[in-house]
C-alpha cells in the first residue's frame, strides 16, 4: 500500500508553496506553546526541497519557536491555573510535567537547552519555566541555543543530503513509513505490558 509515498509527494508539494515560510513560522510559534506537531515535519522537507534556503528556514523556525516559547512561558506564569487540569493529577501531560519539573530542579537553566532535543513536547518546558518563575532572559537565551541547535542540525542534514536524499526517500518512503508504524506498535505493546 503506497500511503506514505502519497503523503510524501503532498508534503514536498506543500514545502515548495509560495507561503510555506509563513506556515513554517506559524507552526513553529504554535508548537512551542500549545500545538502538538513539531515544526521539523515542515522544516525537513522545505530544507530538502530548497537546499539553498535550508539555513534561512532553520533561522525562521528558531526565531518563531522562541517567540512561541515566550507565549508558553507567559501561559505558565500568568494562566497556569487554567491549564492545570491538563497537567495536574491525572491530566494528559502529568507525567511529562513531573519529569520536566525534576529536570528544572536538577539542571535549572540547562533544562531548557536540553528540551530542544527531548522527546517531551517543548511546550511543557516553556509552560513549566513560567510556572516555576525561571528568570526570563536565561530562558530566552537557552531556548534560542537549544532550539536553534536542533533546527540547524535538521537543516544541515537536509542540505547535506540534497537531491540524492530526496530521490532515495521517495524510493523507500513506504518501507520507512510502515517500519516506523510497526516499531511504534511494538513499543506501545511493550509499554502496556
Amino acid at each position: 500500500m503506497k500511503l506514505f509515498s502519497k503523503l510524501y509527494n503532498k508534503v514536498m508539494k506543500w514545502s515548495r508553496h509560495p507561503h510555506a515560510e509563513r506556515y513554517l513560522a506559524g507552526l513553529s510559534f504554535a508548537e512551542s506553546s500549545f500545538f502538538p506537531i513539531p515544526p521539523d515535519v515542515m522544516l525537513a522537507p522545505m530544507a530538502l526541497a530548497k537546499t539553498d534556503k535550508a539555513f534561512r528556514f532553520a533561522l525562521i523556525t528558531t526565531l518563531f519557536s522562541v517567540a512561541g516559547g515566550i507565549l508558553g512561558y507567559t501561559i505558565g506564569m500568568w494562566f497556569f491555573d487554567l491549564i492545570q487540569p491538563l497537567i495536574g493529577s491525572g491530566g494528559r501531560w502529568e507525567q511529562q510535567y513531573m519529569v520536566t519539573q525534576k529536570w528544572f530542579s536538577e539542571w535549572g537553566f540547562w533544562a531548557i537547552f536540553i528540551a530542544g532535543f527531548s522527546p517531551i513536547p517543548y511546550k511543557i518546558f516553556t509552560i513549566t519555566a513560567g510556572a516555576i518563575g525561571m528568570l526570563f532572559i536565561p530562558f530566552v537565551i537557552a531556548s534560542a541555543i537549544g532550539r536553534g541547535a536542533r533546527f540547524f542540525i535538521v537543516a544541515s542534514l537536509m542540505k547535506w543530503g540534497g537531491k540524492e536524499m530526496e530521490l532515495k526517500l521517495k524510493q523507500y518512503i513506504d518501507f520507512i513509513g510502515w517500519f516506523v508504524v510497526f516499531c511504534g506498535v511494538i513499543a506501545y505493546i511493550i509499554y502496556k505490558l
